[in-house]
């Protein structure tokens, strides 16, 4: 079977950048920007599952290594993403936008 799905990687400085590009020429995928690819990637059984342990024998995973997918989920008719690598970080914009303090004195 195959599925569409996009792949967002973040291997770290020293991270196996060559093992993760190689991974994707060998299943035709295609630059979206910065560390992020489109892909047709066939496969048995579970999506994840199987997508996590194909990258895990194609690369060299450190504590540092992020990667998160998106596909669109036959079953619930919905698109889904999750991280089969590492997890969430704060975002880089936090503290940017404008937020009005909304309060009350009270007692004066």
């Amino acid at each position: 079977m195959k599925q569409a799905i996009w792949l967002s990687y973040d291997l770290g400085v020293r991270g196996d950048y060559e093992g993760i590009y190689t991974w994707l020429d060998e299943r035709d995928g295609s630059e979206c920007g910065d560390s992020l690819a489109f892909l047709k990637y066939g496969f048995s059984g579970d999506l994840i599952e199987s997508l996590e342990q194909d990258i895990r024998q194609s690369i060299d995973v450190t504590k540092k290594t992020r990667i998160y997918v998106v596909w669109y989920d036959v079953k619930s008719k919905s698109m889904k993403g999750r991280f089969i690598l590492g997890t969430r970080q704060a975002p880089p914009w936090t503290g940017y936008a404008s937020v009005e303090e909304k309060f009350e004195d009270e007692g004066i």
